[in-house]
């Protein structure tokens, strides 16, 4: 733990907020311990000796004049190996360890724990060599974390030499395993690193992202894909099923590894994916998804200030791992409840409030935040790639994007995933509204789908697209006139359309065989449901019919099962029957 020296004592309680004078040298961010019980907090403003403390533990019960202790540290996250599979709170304590040590089922106070295990020994195998040059990122060497994720042991920041030593064997993450001569003498290195939370980790400069992150879902990754290194928004009223939305990305998506942050959600949701994420398979390995997965949980009960810190614990430790090549994939649940915590705090501290008492400058903390997302090139020699994909869920009053923190988040993401409290209500899930979301890493991938899924693939998205706006023009119509007063044209077009909602684009995330579509099979669904569109516009232009007999063929009527397909094989014979079929519907009795 940090070692505690000079103090000040506590003038005045407000909350959360504690300000303590007699705080001479203590500098901004500065990690502090409050109280005789020493619970921990950190400096967010600084007025002579005078500064203004955000406790993470609950206040209540100490007073004025009671002792704050300086660490000299800022509040910095542990890193390295035994991240993966915990769950930990919002200042990256293990749930697991403070249950053992309180022996309650709530969090006591004052009470400390490793944020990494210092008992457990993993075997590291060496990469590098003794008289190797290195300099900060290289890989020293490996540890086999879980059965999915290598962990890989980097030069720290700062550090450049000539690998003097490597060893080779067993170690607690506290053990040297090499040593690296530098100018200014050998600096030895451990398993363990420690990054502040509130500093992006440097890497070498960030690169265009062209390849997109896999979810699944079909409304997702065919109309509103997200790139590996994006920032994704998913803004919706309550009820409307943003962490629906976000634990399936989460299951489902190919990433490497996932980092969820439940940032002051409802005990009972977080109590949820505690229970059911240890249990779930990862449909890309048949592991169990935990070993790629870390959980941080900060529950709407628990202190303000730690769901405050909560999301940039998260976004670090998912910059270590991209630091080290892989993807990785962040959900922040929800960044409503983050930004109602800087509200709170700034209003304890008396700042000028901003738009609907958020303070000023909520608009470029939250772009920071999402700017630490990218597709980059790590530090190190090797020129190896890593990304982070960062997904926010927005929890809007009512619904109402024009309120800040959407507003704000809207300006920095470039994927919109607008959730419709009316499509929930009629359980269309994901309730993604197809007309108000938009993805602006469509044309960064569109030779990634040529590539790699079929060359006609961007087209097929786009009639579909179009599709659907048409259908939304012609419901207006039929509200005033009546389904009978549009030509056979527009019927099918409404017809399709249909289609495209109730058997494409509707998805039931808790069905094992529905709740992930690979991309090639959406594709193939939606050409088949677009041929069938293309066949029908053939028939009216060739001759008359009765639209009710169209409407009666086994095709159309069969569209809903096409979900259900495998095999390029079938969904070929299903666009063969349907050209027959429909073709029959104009040749002459």
């Amino acid at each position: 733990m940090e070692q505690e020296h000079s103090t000040g004592s506590i003038k005045r309680i407000t909350g959360p907020l504690v300000q303590a004078s007699g705080m001479q040298g203590a500098k901004m961010y500065e990690v502090v311990k409050v109280s005789k019980e020493k619970l921990l907090g950190e400096i967010i403003e600084l007025d002579g000796d005078v500064a203004s403390i955000q406790v993470y533990e609950e206040t209540g019960g100490i007073g004025p004049g009671e002792p704050v202790y300086r660490t000299g540290k800022t509040m910095s996250v542990e890193l390295g190996p035994g991240l993966l599979e915990s769950v930990y709170d919002g200042i990256q304590r293990p749930l697991k360890a403070i249950r053992e040590q309180s022996n309650s089922h709530f969090i006591t106070r004052g009470i400390e724990a490793h944020g990494i295990d210092r008992m457990k020994k993993w075997i590291f195998k060496p990469v590098a060599k003794m008289g190797d040059a290195v300099s900060e990122g290289d890989i020293l060497g490996e540890v086999e974390e879980t059965t999915l994720i290598t962990h890989k042991i980097m030069v720290p920041f700062g550090v450049s030499g000539t690998l003097e030593e490597i060893k080779e064997g067993s170690f607690v993450v506290e053990d040297t395993v090499a040593a690296i001569k530098t100018a200014n003498g050998n600096v030895p290195v451990s398993m363990i690193q420690y990054w502040p939370i509130r500093k992006p980790r440097p890497t070498k400069g960030k690169i265009f992202p062209d390849e997109p992150m896999i979810t699944g879902g079909r409304s997702i990754d065919t109309f509103f894909p997200i790139v590996k290194g994006g920032a994704g928004c998913i803004p919706g009223p309550f009820g409307a099923g943003k962490t629906v939305t976000q634990q399936s990305i989460a299951k489902y998506c190919d990433a490497q590894v996932i980092v969820y942050i439940g940032c002051g959600e409802r005990g009972n949701e977080m109590t949820e994916v505690l229970d059911e994420f240890p249990h779930l398979i990862d449909p890309n390995s048949g592991e169990p998804l935990m070993k790629r997965t870390i959980l941080i949980a900060n529950t709407s009960n628990m202190p303000v200030a730690a769901r405050e810190a909560s999301i940039y614990t998260g976004i670090t430790i998912a910059e270590y791992y991209r630091d080290m090549g892989y993807s990785v994939a962040l959900m922040a649940d929800s960044t409503s409840r983050w930004a109602e915590a800087m509200r709170e705090i700034s209003g304890r501290m008396e700042e000028m409030p901003g738009e609907e008492g958020y303070p000023a400058y909520l608009a470029s903390r939250t772009a920071e935040f999402y700017e630490r997302a990218g597709s980059v090139i790590c530090l190190g020699s090797d020129g190896r790639k890593g990304a982070l994909t960062a997904i926010g869920a927005v929890s809007p009053p009512g619904g109402d994007l024009s309120e800040p923190v959407s507003q704000s988040t809207l300006r920095v993401t470039k994927c919109f995933w607008g959730l419709d409290g009316s499509l929930a209500y009629k359980k269309h899930f994901p309730s993604i509204n197809w007309l108000s979301s938009y993805s602006l890493y469509v044309d960064n991938i569109k030779q990634y789908w040529r590539d790699h899924v079929a060359n006609d693939y961007p087209e097929v998205r786009v009639s579909a697209m179009e599709l659907l706006q048409n259908e939304a023009k012609l419901l207006e119509i039929v509200r005033l006139v009546g389904m009978e007063a549009l030509s056979n044209e527009e019927k099918l077009t409404i017809e399709i359309a249909r289609s495209i909602r109730e058997d494409f684009l509707f998805q039931n995330a808790f069905d094992v065989d529905d709740a992930y579509t690979p991309p090639k099979t959406q594709y193939e669904i939606l050409k088949s449901i677009m041929s069938v569109y293309r066949e029908g516009l053939a028939a009216i232009t060739s001759g008359e019919f009765e639209f009710s007999d169209f409407k009666a063929l086994d095709t159309i009527k069969n569209l809903g099962t096409l979900k259900n397909i495998k095999t390029d094989a079938e969904f070929e014979a299903f666009r063969k029957k349907a050209h027959e079929e429909i073709a029959q519907l104009t040749v002459p009795a």
